[in-house]
Protein backbone atom coordinates (compact mmCIF):
# COMPACT_ATOMS: atom_id res chain seq x y z
CA UNK A 1 0.00 0.00 0.00
CA UNK A 2 2.77 2.52 0.81
CA UNK A 3 4.26 1.53 -2.25
CA UNK A 4 1.42 2.32 -4.31
CA UNK A 5 0.80 5.88 -2.23
CA UNK A 6 4.37 6.62 -3.45
CA UNK A 7 3.94 5.77 -6.47
CA UNK A 8 0.77 7.89 -6.34
CA UNK A 9 2.57 10.95 -5.10
CA UNK A 10 5.41 10.63 -7.53
CA UNK A 11 2.76 10.94 -10.48
CA UNK A 12 0.82 13.58 -9.32
CA UNK A 13 3.80 15.56 -8.54
CA UNK A 14 5.33 15.40 -11.41
CA UNK A 15 2.13 16.20 -13.42
CA UNK A 16 1.74 19.20 -11.37
CA UNK A 17 5.21 19.93 -12.64
CA UNK A 18 4.37 19.33 -16.66
CA UNK A 19 0.99 21.39 -15.81
CA UNK A 20 2.84 24.58 -14.34
CA UNK A 21 5.02 24.83 -17.49
CA UNK A 22 2.55 23.98 -20.89
CA UNK A 23 -0.30 26.70 -18.62
CA UNK A 24 2.17 29.27 -18.99
CA UNK A 25 1.32 30.35 -22.45
CA UNK A 26 -2.09 30.42 -24.00
CA UNK A 27 -3.02 26.30 -24.49
CA UNK A 28 -5.84 23.98 -25.68
CA UNK A 29 -6.82 20.63 -24.26
CA UNK A 30 -8.34 18.38 -26.77
CA UNK A 31 -11.39 17.74 -24.75
CA UNK A 32 -13.09 14.16 -25.31
CA UNK A 33 -15.56 14.83 -21.69
CA UNK A 34 -13.58 11.33 -21.02
CA UNK A 35 -11.57 10.90 -17.32
CA UNK A 36 -8.43 11.82 -18.47
CA UNK A 37 -8.73 15.07 -20.62
CA UNK A 38 -11.48 15.96 -18.02
CA UNK A 39 -8.63 15.93 -15.60
CA UNK A 40 -6.28 17.99 -17.69
CA UNK A 41 -8.98 20.66 -18.43
CA UNK A 42 -9.59 20.88 -14.94
CA UNK A 43 -5.72 21.41 -14.04
CA UNK A 44 -5.33 24.06 -16.65
CA UNK A 45 -8.30 25.85 -16.21
CA UNK A 46 -7.03 26.08 -12.18
CA UNK A 47 -3.55 27.01 -13.19
CA UNK A 48 -4.97 29.82 -15.83
CA UNK A 49 -6.71 31.55 -13.37
CA UNK A 50 -4.02 32.57 -11.39
CA UNK A 51 -1.20 33.04 -14.40
CA UNK A 52 -3.81 35.10 -16.49
CA UNK A 53 -3.64 32.51 -19.73
CA UNK A 54 -6.09 30.93 -21.43
CA UNK A 55 -7.29 27.53 -22.16
CA UNK A 56 -9.54 26.45 -24.34
CA UNK A 57 -11.38 22.83 -24.55
CA UNK A 58 -11.60 21.55 -28.34
CA UNK A 59 -14.17 18.45 -28.71
CA UNK A 60 -14.10 16.62 -32.14
CA UNK A 61 -17.94 16.07 -33.06
CA UNK A 62 -16.74 12.81 -34.38
CA UNK A 63 -18.82 10.22 -36.74
CA UNK A 64 -17.13 7.21 -34.98
CA UNK A 65 -17.94 8.12 -31.10
CA UNK A 66 -21.35 7.84 -29.86
CA UNK A 67 -23.45 10.96 -30.24
CA UNK A 68 -24.16 11.02 -26.32
CA UNK A 69 -20.41 11.87 -25.72
CA UNK A 70 -20.60 15.32 -27.42
CA UNK A 71 -23.35 16.15 -24.37
CA UNK A 72 -20.98 14.60 -21.78
CA UNK A 73 -18.43 17.11 -22.84
CA UNK A 74 -20.76 20.12 -23.17
CA UNK A 75 -21.74 19.40 -19.42
CA UNK A 76 -18.55 18.83 -17.96
CA UNK A 77 -16.67 21.63 -19.97
CA UNK A 78 -19.44 23.77 -18.52
CA UNK A 79 -19.04 22.45 -15.30
CA UNK A 80 -15.48 23.10 -14.64
CA UNK A 81 -15.73 26.80 -16.23
CA UNK A 82 -14.07 25.77 -19.63
CA UNK A 83 -14.51 28.16 -22.67
CA UNK A 84 -15.51 24.86 -24.96
CA UNK A 85 -15.03 25.00 -29.29
CA UNK A 86 -16.61 22.20 -30.85
CA UNK A 87 -14.62 21.23 -34.02
CA UNK A 88 -17.37 19.28 -36.63
CA UNK A 89 -15.25 16.80 -38.86
CA UNK A 90 -15.96 14.17 -41.62
CA UNK A 91 -13.29 11.47 -40.58
CA UNK A 92 -14.77 8.27 -42.48
CA UNK A 93 -14.66 10.42 -45.78
CA UNK A 94 -11.46 12.21 -45.39
CA UNK A 95 -9.25 10.09 -43.45
CA UNK A 96 -8.65 7.30 -44.91
CA UNK A 97 -9.92 4.63 -42.79
CA UNK A 98 -13.41 3.65 -44.44
CA UNK A 99 -11.88 0.09 -45.12
CA UNK A 100 -10.46 -0.25 -40.86
CA UNK A 101 -6.44 -0.58 -41.80
CA UNK A 102 -3.97 -1.65 -38.84
CA UNK A 103 -3.14 1.64 -38.55
CA UNK A 104 -6.46 3.02 -38.95
CA UNK A 105 -5.94 5.21 -35.58
CA UNK A 106 -3.21 6.52 -36.63
CA UNK A 107 -4.66 8.21 -39.72
CA UNK A 108 -7.41 9.23 -37.59
CA UNK A 109 -5.81 10.69 -35.10
CA UNK A 110 -3.43 12.27 -37.75
CA UNK A 111 -6.54 13.89 -39.81
CA UNK A 112 -8.17 15.24 -36.33
CA UNK A 113 -5.48 16.77 -34.47
CA UNK A 114 -4.18 18.45 -38.13
CA UNK A 115 -7.86 20.25 -37.78
CA UNK A 116 -6.74 20.58 -33.68
CA UNK A 117 -3.59 22.38 -34.80
CA UNK A 118 -5.23 24.64 -37.08
CA UNK A 119 -7.82 25.79 -34.68
CA UNK A 120 -5.29 26.62 -31.88
CA UNK A 121 -3.50 28.68 -34.46
CA UNK A 122 -6.63 30.70 -34.67
CA UNK A 123 -7.27 31.17 -31.18
CA UNK A 124 -3.38 31.88 -30.46
CA UNK A 125 -2.73 28.65 -28.73
CA UNK A 126 1.07 27.53 -28.33
CA UNK A 127 0.51 24.40 -26.59
CA UNK A 128 -1.97 21.21 -27.12
CA UNK A 129 -2.40 18.46 -24.53
CA UNK A 130 -3.98 15.64 -24.96
CA UNK A 131 -5.26 12.33 -22.50
CA UNK A 132 -2.76 9.56 -23.35
CA UNK A 133 -1.74 8.03 -19.97
CA UNK A 134 0.42 6.08 -19.20
CA UNK A 135 -1.12 2.74 -19.60
CA UNK A 136 -1.58 3.81 -23.28
CA UNK A 137 2.23 3.37 -23.93
CA UNK A 138 1.93 -0.47 -23.37
CA UNK A 139 -0.84 -1.80 -25.70
CA UNK A 140 -1.65 -1.30 -29.42
CA UNK A 141 -2.66 2.68 -29.50
CA UNK A 142 -0.90 3.69 -33.41
CA UNK A 143 -2.84 7.03 -32.70
CA UNK A 144 0.14 7.72 -30.48
CA UNK A 145 2.67 8.06 -33.40
CA UNK A 146 0.74 11.09 -34.48
CA UNK A 147 0.62 12.49 -31.74
CA UNK A 148 4.20 12.78 -31.32
CA UNK A 149 4.33 13.54 -35.16
CA UNK A 150 2.28 16.81 -34.36
CA UNK A 151 4.17 18.21 -31.58
CA UNK A 152 1.16 17.98 -28.45
CA UNK A 153 1.74 17.21 -25.16
CA UNK A 154 0.64 14.40 -23.30
CA UNK A 155 0.92 15.89 -19.27
CA UNK A 156 -0.31 12.42 -17.83
CA UNK A 157 1.88 10.33 -19.92
CA UNK A 158 4.52 12.21 -19.52
CA UNK A 159 4.08 12.55 -15.52
CA UNK A 160 3.81 8.27 -15.61
CA UNK A 161 0.37 8.28 -14.25
CA UNK A 162 -2.24 5.18 -15.32
CA UNK A 163 -5.70 5.27 -15.83
CA UNK A 164 -6.53 4.15 -12.16
CA UNK A 165 -4.56 6.99 -10.64
CA UNK A 166 -5.56 9.18 -13.07
CA UNK A 167 -9.36 8.19 -11.58
CA UNK A 168 -8.37 9.16 -8.42
CA UNK A 169 -7.25 12.13 -9.22
CA UNK A 170 -10.31 12.78 -11.17
CA UNK A 171 -12.07 11.86 -7.81
CA UNK A 172 -10.01 14.36 -5.49
CA UNK A 173 -10.84 17.36 -7.91
CA UNK A 174 -14.77 16.05 -7.69
CA UNK A 175 -14.90 15.72 -11.97
CA UNK A 176 -18.45 14.05 -12.12
CA UNK A 177 -17.03 11.64 -14.68
CA UNK A 178 -13.95 10.33 -12.54
CA UNK A 179 -15.73 6.67 -12.33
CA UNK A 180 -17.25 7.37 -15.88
CA UNK A 181 -16.46 3.63 -18.14
CA UNK A 182 -14.07 4.70 -21.38
CA UNK A 183 -15.88 4.79 -24.64
CA UNK A 184 -13.05 4.29 -27.61
CA UNK A 185 -14.66 5.02 -31.35
CA UNK A 186 -17.07 2.82 -32.63
CA UNK A 187 -14.84 1.21 -35.45
CA UNK A 188 -13.21 -0.97 -32.36
CA UNK A 189 -15.82 -2.66 -32.63
CA UNK A 190 -15.26 -4.24 -35.78
CA UNK A 191 -11.90 -6.23 -37.49
CA UNK A 192 -9.59 -4.52 -39.33
CA UNK A 193 -10.20 -5.03 -42.72
CA UNK A 194 -14.17 -4.59 -42.33
CA UNK A 195 -15.26 -1.73 -44.43
CA UNK A 196 -16.64 0.87 -42.08
CA UNK A 197 -20.00 2.59 -42.39
CA UNK A 198 -21.94 4.67 -40.31
CA UNK A 199 -24.98 2.43 -40.22
CA UNK A 200 -23.05 -0.33 -38.93
CA UNK A 201 -21.58 2.05 -36.59
CA UNK A 202 -25.30 3.82 -35.53
CA UNK A 203 -26.43 0.29 -34.76
CA UNK A 204 -23.38 -0.76 -32.38
CA UNK A 205 -24.19 2.69 -31.12
CA UNK A 206 -27.84 1.46 -30.55
CA UNK A 207 -27.15 -2.08 -29.04
CA UNK A 208 -24.69 -0.52 -26.08
CA UNK A 209 -26.86 2.09 -25.53
CA UNK A 210 -29.47 -0.78 -24.60
CA UNK A 211 -27.08 -2.52 -22.69
CA UNK A 212 -25.83 0.81 -21.02
CA UNK A 213 -29.67 1.70 -19.77
CA UNK A 214 -29.48 -1.33 -17.60
CA UNK A 215 -26.12 -0.99 -16.08
CA UNK A 216 -22.95 1.45 -15.24
CA UNK A 217 -20.42 -1.42 -16.12
CA UNK A 218 -18.10 -1.83 -19.44
CA UNK A 219 -20.25 -3.08 -22.34
CA UNK A 220 -18.80 -3.71 -26.32
CA UNK A 221 -20.93 -4.76 -28.61
CA UNK A 222 -18.20 -6.53 -31.17
CA UNK A 223 -19.61 -7.32 -34.96
CA UNK A 224 -18.24 -10.26 -36.55
CA UNK A 225 -20.40 -9.83 -39.78
CA UNK A 226 -24.05 -11.05 -38.38
CA UNK A 227 -22.50 -11.98 -35.02
CA UNK A 228 -22.49 -9.76 -32.18
CA UNK A 229 -20.15 -10.67 -29.58
CA UNK A 230 -20.93 -9.03 -26.63
CA UNK A 231 -18.35 -8.22 -23.91
CA UNK A 232 -19.44 -7.42 -20.72
CA UNK A 233 -17.48 -7.01 -16.69
CA UNK A 234 -17.72 -10.59 -15.32
CA UNK A 235 -20.05 -9.15 -12.76
CA UNK A 236 -22.42 -8.02 -15.09
CA UNK A 237 -23.24 -11.98 -16.59
CA UNK A 238 -25.84 -13.08 -14.20
CA UNK A 239 -28.36 -10.14 -14.73
CA UNK A 240 -27.33 -10.40 -18.70
CA UNK A 241 -28.70 -14.15 -18.14
CA UNK A 242 -31.54 -13.33 -16.25
CA UNK A 243 -32.82 -11.15 -19.41
CA UNK A 244 -31.12 -13.20 -22.07
CA UNK A 245 -34.39 -13.61 -23.94
CA UNK A 246 -34.67 -9.59 -24.15
CA UNK A 247 -31.25 -8.70 -24.92
CA UNK A 248 -31.12 -11.39 -27.33
CA UNK A 249 -34.98 -10.39 -29.29
CA UNK A 250 -33.68 -6.39 -29.65
CA UNK A 251 -29.95 -7.44 -31.11
CA UNK A 252 -31.70 -9.41 -33.84
CA UNK A 253 -34.24 -6.65 -34.32
CA UNK A 254 -30.91 -4.61 -35.10
CA UNK A 255 -30.38 -7.00 -37.54
CA UNK A 256 -28.01 -9.44 -35.94
CA UNK A 257 -28.47 -13.15 -36.81
CA UNK A 258 -26.39 -14.37 -33.92
CA UNK A 259 -25.28 -13.56 -30.29
CA UNK A 260 -22.94 -14.53 -27.85
CA UNK A 261 -21.25 -13.73 -24.82
CA UNK A 262 -17.34 -13.48 -24.75
CA UNK A 263 -16.91 -15.33 -21.49
CA UNK A 264 -13.35 -13.69 -20.78
CA UNK A 265 -15.70 -10.60 -20.06
CA UNK A 266 -14.71 -7.10 -20.85
CA UNK A 267 -11.45 -6.05 -21.96
CA UNK A 268 -10.04 -3.14 -24.10
CA UNK A 269 -8.41 -3.43 -27.10
CA UNK A 270 -9.62 -7.64 -27.44
CA UNK A 271 -10.32 -6.77 -31.31
CA UNK A 272 -6.43 -6.32 -31.77
CA UNK A 273 -5.67 -9.75 -31.01
CA UNK A 274 -6.49 -11.67 -33.95
CA UNK A 275 -4.62 -9.23 -36.29
CA UNK A 276 -1.64 -9.99 -33.57
CA UNK A 277 -1.63 -13.24 -33.95
CA UNK A 278 -1.43 -13.10 -37.80
CA UNK A 279 1.77 -11.41 -37.78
Amino acid sequence: MEIQEKDYADAYNKLQEKMDEYTDRDCLVAFSGGVDSSVLLKLACDRAKRKGTKVYAVTVQSELHPVGDLAVSRRVAEEIGAEHHVLKVHELQEAGIGENPVDRCYLCKKYLFGKVLKLAGKLGAEVILEGTNEDDLHVYRPGIRAVRELGLKSPLAEAGMNKEQVRRLASELSLSVAARPATPCLATRFPYGTALTLENMKRVEQAEGWFRSRGDGNVRVRVHGKIARLELDKRDFPALLNQREEAVSYLKSLGYAYVTLDLEGFRSGSMDISWKASI
